[in-house]
């Protein structure tokens, strides 16, 4: 072997990622694309019934007859109806949750006002994360909501419902929910974030020793119980406007302002009706944004950064 010859193990390790680096911002903005893209699909049989009883109370006795009904009739396909467009605008939205987040995180908290409230910082950057990621998610999302909610289907698959919206209604079309997307997701996001930094900083107080000294699996752990005790609280937070979302997507006439249908769909619900389907959605949030925290903190954990939270 030559002397400018190195052996195999003697070989370099990975360069490792600078905190608060652009490539440290762009590998958090791909965690959020595997974190929420593939969990918000799996979760698909459990949106679409929460859409449809949303839409309509009477439409189904239980989830269960809901899922029995649906898988008699057409499958597998049709309990996972919705997927395409759920897959692609998630992953697009966490994309800008996650990343956004981490850079305003930084920004708000480090930057320009280091000797802020933390929680105040917390809320202030996913807030504006949100904000912007829902910019790429509501075009998706009008394609899902009106595949799911509207029987016959108002279309079969992603791309025959995106271009019949547009045909019908411009690009307007699928921006038609974005004030009441903005009024679930924005606040749903500030305690998601918030409420996950907090729980996961009460754990470790609990526990009795400082974050550091337990293993990643361990802080990974840590990481799906505070996404969990957030998630409970999300689903409380924003349900009424994922209601109104649901039902300005199929019930929004043509031409009709969003605070003019938003007021006609209100007397016809009433307040109770802004709470059909929140048993089902708790269940489906707080799984879902436990098993997010838990990926997207693994994901960091593999690529050498420490797990969000507990500092």
């Amino acid at each position: 072997m030559s002397s400018d010859q190195k052996p195999l193990g003697a070989m370099a390790p990975p360069k490792k990622i600078e905190l608060f680096s652009g490539t440290y911002f762009g590998a958090c903005t791909l965690g959020g694309v595997i974190a929420c893209g593939p969990t918000h699909t799996a979760v698909t049989p459990l949106d679409l019934v929460k859409c449809r009883r949303q839409v309509d109370a009477n439409l189904y006795k239980s989830n269960v007859q809901a899922w029995k009904s649906i898988y008699s009739a057409e499958g597998l396909r049709g309990v996972f109806f919705g997927w395409a467009p759920t897959f692609v605008g998630y992953s697009f939205q966490g994309a800008g949750k996650y990343g956004f987040y981490e850079v305003f995180k930084y920004l708000y908290g480090d930057n320009w006002f280091p000797n802020s409230n933390k929680t105040i910082v917390y809320l202030a950057a996913s807030a504006s994360a949100e904000f912007l990621a829902d910019l790429a998610l509501c075009p998706l999302e009008a394609v899902k909501v009106r595949m799911q909610t509207t029987l016959p289907p108002y279309a079969n698959n992603l791309r025959e419902g995106f271009s019949k919206i547009v045909a019908k209604e411009g690009i307007g079309g699928l921006y038609k929910g974005l004030y009441p997307l903005w009024g679930r997701q924005v606040p749903y996001t500030m305690v998601k974030f918030a409420t996950f930094e907090e729980a996961v900083s009460q754990i470790y107080k609990t526990l009795g020793k400082p974050k550091e000294s337990y293993n990643t699996l361990q802080q990974t752990g840590v990481s799906f119980l505070g996404g969990y005790i957030a998630g409970i609280w999300c689903a409380a937070v924003s349900h009424p406007a994922d209601v109104m979302v649901s039902k300005l997507n199929s019930d929004r006439k043509a031409g009709e302002g969003a605070l003019a249908a938003t007021s006609r769909i209100y007397k016809n619900i009433g307040f109770t009706g802004l709470w059909n389907g929140l048993p089902v959605r708790i269940v489906m949030i707080g799984t879902l944004t436990a098993f997010q925290w838990l990926i997207y903190d693994s994901f960091k954990v593999y690529l050498g950064l420490p797990t969000t939270g507990g500092h």
